[in-house]
């Protein structure tokens, strides 16, 4: 007969975490959100070779994850699995931009020819909003630097609207200027010596390559948690399929990724098993997650395989209807709680260790503690990234406040049939996923500083410093419905929410 679980099983709204003692050197400027994200043989003492700076990871998914999102999140310290289901050739052109992003150095988005005239310039300068406009040879971004004009070098109203902007720019021999190859923190010690604005960076050949801004010294200062690789390039991952992934994955790595992530709804399978060995057979140095499983057997089998970390998770999404189309699913905490400790098991008997991600069942920022107290390395977010200035969706009007666009790789929309395929004819038979809206909620530093300061916040309540830490020593309690309710706030009315007539 069909096997029972003798648990039933339960999601992280379920459970609380109940304070231990807190030392006097338990404060949050002394808590490490650092994670490892791959596998490595801990009992031998090998370092992990990619860690994160914070446990926080956003989803395979077109609404969620390109090259934008990637650049803020890895600015944070966390990493960004840009979506797949896309062709190979725009997928690795992503990748690249990121790679290529460098912190600081800004791509001229506004250029003109020195024989253009104040007119035309006004008009790139309203259509760009930018007032730094670099004077090029060709007119290019990166055409041979003749000087630079910004509004303060001329007055509209003052000037013949005709005039030629070799006229009021400043020339090439009166501007201060960096070779490429400068480093930020060189690039910024000369705009503060010369006391100027910005500061051209150009090649061997004269040609504009960057313009660093005094305003972007400070800014840089904002991320000290930045994840960079050993050339100083942020990190980047990138979703890949069952299918195509012979094709994909070398284009994803000659444009630079570190890591990747089967990205299936259900990673139980011997596709998934002859991916990573395909991968792994021809590529040995390639990094490649796989899941999503629910149980120790699943774990086991994606271990055994190579997986170098595993994700958990089926039908626990916010647009996913994976459980009420197939009925195919297990509660997030019971899962991540089931695969934590296949996860240790392993490692004990093996000496690698296999990080673990938790995938969907995030409401609340508290979840996100609960996920690692209870064994995940990281949690990968799609609704809570969605909702950012960086998310490549439309930002929308709807019923008066402000949303962004969210859909499911499941859905009609996405049309990614290859994250369910069974080893079929190609297409989707149902959806899997829905189209929706999310309540729009700013810039993903602003949201994600928010999120991982209540994390360390309550690490601290617990008594620990780090995540391994706060898998040791947390202690976890299970809550009725009633106390649920009582952790709100209850018999009052709260000031805010009163409206006026």
């Amino acid at each position: 007969m069909a096997y029972f679980f003798e648990e039933e099983s339960h999601t992280f709204d379920e459970y609380l975490l109940v304070p231990g003692y807190t030392g006097p050197d338990c404060i949050p400027a002394n808590v490490s959100l650092q994670t490892p994200v791959v596998r490595y043989n801990k009992k031998k003492g090998e370092k992990c070779p990619l860690t994160m700076n914070i446990p926080m990871v956003s989803a395979v998914m077109q609404a969620v994850s390109d090259d934008k999102l990637a650049v803020a999140l890895a600015k944070e310290g966390g990493i960004s699995f840009i979506y797949g289901s896309q062709t190979i050739e725009n997928q690795a052109a992503m990748v690249a931009r990121v790679k290529d992003y460098k912190a600081g150095f800004v791509t001229s988005d506004t250029n003109i020819r020195p024989e253009q005239t104040l007119n035309e310039l006004v008009a790139a300068i309203e259509e760009s909003g930018h007032s730094t406009v670099a004077v090029t040879e060709d007119g290019s971004a990166n055409g041979k630097l003749l000087g630079i004009i910004t509004e303060r070098d001329f007055r509209i109203n003052h000037c013949a609207p005709d005039a030629k902007v070799s006229e009021y720019m400043t020339p090439l021999k009166d501007l201060v200027k960096a070779e490429d190859g400068i480093t930020l923190e060189e690039a910024n010690d000369l705009i503060w010596a010369n006391k100027i604005n910005q500061l051209p960076v150009v090649d061997k050949n004269g040609n504009l390559m960057y313009l660093v801004f005094r305003k972007d010294a400070a800014s840089h200062t904002e991320h000290p948690l930045e994840l960079l690789d050993s050339k100083k390039r942020y990190i980047v991952g990138a979703g890949i399929n069952t299918r195509d992934y012979m094709d994909r994955v070398p284009a994803l790595l000659a444009a630079g990724v570190d890591v990747m992530t089967l990205d299936s709804s259900e990673g139980f399978t011997e596709w998934q098993r002859r991916a990573l060995q395909d991968i792994h057979a021809k590529w040995p140095n390639a990094k490649v997650g796989a899941g999503n499983v629910v149980d120790a057997e699943g774990f086991n089998f994606l271990a055994e395989a190579g997986a170098d970390f595993v994700k958990i998770g089926i039908g626990g999404g916010s647009i996913c209807i994976t459980r009420e189309q197939k009925g195919i699913g297990r509660g997030q905490a019971t899962a991540t709680v089931e695969v934590a400790k296949a996860r240790d098991a392993y490692y004990e008997k093996t000496g690698i260790y296999v990080p673990i991600c938790s995938d969907g069942g995030i409401v609340h920022d508290h979840h996100i503690t609960l996920a690692l107290a209870m064994g995940a390395d990281f949690v990968m977010l799609g609704r809570y990234f969605a909702r950012f200035d960086e998310s490549p969706t439309n930002k929308l009007i709807v019923n008066g406040n402000y949303v962004k666009e969210y859909w499911g790789e499941g859905s009609n929309r996405a049309r990614n049939w290859q994250r369910y395929d069974l080893g079929g004819k190609k297409g989707m038979a149902f959806e899997e996923g829905v189209d929706s809206y999310v309540p729009y909620a700013g810039s993903l530093h602003d949201n994600v500083t928010l999120t991982t300061s209540k994390v360390i916040h309550a690490m601290c309540n617990c008594g620990v410093i780090t995540i391994p830490e706060l898998q040791q020593k947390a202690k976890i309690t299970r809550v009725s419905g009633a106390s649920i309710r009582e952790g709100g706030a209850h018999d009052v009315i709260v000031k805010n929410s009163i409206k006026a007539n």
